[in-house]
């Protein structure tokens, strides 16, 4: 955030446009194309991109240099740190530009030393990655950064052939009105042309129209060309393959045969990775147990990586492959399915589309609220030695709408149940900007006037919470029970 990521693309799109076109482009497709003497670079729209880590998630490689973008002024950020981590997961080389160098308050060496702490070592520091200072503002150096992406193409040698049949990957998708499902797609072999029949995911369809970056139809898509296309069935997802086949008849099978598959995992109870990671440790087969850990406060994420780095085993190592602050999010979940890890929260919760997200791609998410309870967890994970697991169910999740303040009672929570059940006896939690304040129990539990056992989801209540009363609307409660169960191996 506000590194200066979109006013680079920007500098570099003014800088290869015609005149009389400057400033009436628009940039809809996520993804764009510059040509400077015949030799042209591919930009995916920021790192920070959300099809990004889905993409990395998924296995398809599609970038072949990430670009860190870190302003000199600032250094490095939570996000920043999430990128390398991104970077690292997906084993593609990186280029580091330094922003902002234009600013009185920047200092490059304080980022280059800074990178120092996650394994990145600039050129200048004698180690082998690029880095190049910049002001995307006055445009100071882009030349240089061009030059820096060309110089690490020619050493990966990348080719791809024009000639054959064609091949991508979805980086993003959409419907629009009037045009139904659009999706962005990056040519990475063959020549896509109008009139192809493609497979892309569970879906197909036939290439009806091709829109470049600068709105202009056209009728071919070279190799590392973003292109948006028109002809799909139905929205294919961000990652997806896009692969031109020779008949609809092939098309037709290959996308059912792929529907069937998808039907058929969403029915099984598939294993979730630790599970696997178990199994594999039993079997001798894993070297290292990578965790994402999530924390309330910086010093509790610090604590928890010492600790559990120290637990590593002659056979198994531990490996922390992101540590950060704040409430577990997509970007998390994806990063643990391409490192093939779990994520640990401590006294944080994983907001809705991350808890789905993780359902979907089976990614464990362990929450704790206590350094040695989790520090024990992860020794038995390793040694092998699974106790009766004591697991917490969430049973609800209650939102405080309204506090009502009654003299000699003390405060009562207006609440609404949106999902799961709230009941008399249920053990709780107080969420606030989904970090926990309060765990505890309830004095009372009331539907209007009458004391109720339970209340389920979309009806209102009235909650009293044991010796507790700082609350606030929007707070969220989130009843839970604890459940032991002998584990089987």
């Amino acid at each position: 955030v506000d590194h200066g990521k979109t006013s680079i693309l920007d500098a570099f799109r003014s800088s290869n446009v015609v005149a009389g076109e400057s400033g009436g482009i628009t940039q809809h497709i996520g993804a764009y194309q510059i040509n400077n003497n015949g030799k042209k670079i591919t930009f995916i729209d920021t790192p920070g991109h959300a099809a990004f880590s889905s993409m990395r998630a998924r296995g398809s490689k599609t970038t072949d240099i990430i670009i860190l973008v870190v302003a000199a002024d600032d250094g490095l950020k939570p996000q920043t740190i999430e990128s390398i981590s991104h970077a690292k997961a997906a084993k593609v080389p990186i280029i580091v530009a330094i922003n902002k160098i234009d600013l009185p308050a920047a200092d490059p060496d304080k980022v280059r030393n800074e990178l120092l702490n996650h394994e990145i070592i600039v050129e200048k520091l004698s180690g082998d990655i690029l880095d190049v200072e910049i002001s995307a503002l006055k445009k100071t150096n882009l030349d240089k950064l061009e030059e820096a992406i060309h110089l690490q193409a020619d050493l990966l040698n990348l080719k791809a052939n024009p000639k054959r049949t064609s091949r991508g990957v979805i980086i993003e998708s959409k419907l629009e009105k009037g045009r139904g499902s659009v999706a962005t797609v990056l040519v990475q072999k063959g020549t896509l042309k109008i009139g192809d029949i493609f497979v892309s995911g569970s879906e197909w369809g036939k290439v009806k129209a091709l829109v470049d970056d600068k709105g202009q139809n056209l009728d071919e898509a070279l190799p590392s060309m973003p292109i948006e296309v028109l002809g799909f069935d139905s929205n294919p997802l961000a990652g997806d393959d896009f692969i031109v086949v020779e008949s609809e008849n092939i098309a037709r099978k290959v996308s059912e045969f792929r529907f069937n598959k998808k039907q058929i995992q969403k029915n099984t109870v598939g294993k979730t990775n630790v599970e696997q990671m178990f199994e594999q440790i039993s079997a001798g087969e894993a070297t290292s147990l990578p965790v994402i850990i999530k924390a309330d406060v910086q010093g509790s994420a610090e604590a928890i990586e010492n600790s559990i780095i120290k637990l590593a085993t002659e056979e198994v190592k531990t490996t922390v492959i992101h540590k950060g602050v704040g409430a577990i999010t997509e970007s998390d979940v994806a990063l643990a399915s391409s490192g093939k890890g779990f994520i640990v929260g401590f006294n944080v919760r994983a907001i809705p589309q991350a808890r789905d997200m993780a359902k979907r791609d089976g990614i464990d998410i362990k929450y704790y609220s206590i350094i040695y309870e989790l520090i024990d967890d992860i020794k038995n994970l390793l040694s092998g030695l699974l106790k009766p697991e004591i697991k917490e169910n969430i049973t609800g999740n209650v939102e405080i709408r309204e506090v009502f303040s009654i003299s000699k009672i003390g405060n009562i929570a207006g609440c609404f149940v949106k999902e799961g059940i709230i009941s008399r006896n249920s053990k709780i939690r107080i969420l606030r900007d989904n970090v926990v304040i309060h765990t505890g129990e309830i004095n009372s539990l009331k539907r209007f006037k009458e004391e109720v056992k339970e209340v389920k989801t979309g009806y209102e209540c009235g909650v009293m919470i044991e010796n507790y009363s700082d609350i606030k609307a929007n707070d969220i409660i989130e009843t839970f029970e604890v459940v032991e169960t002998s584990r089987k191996l």
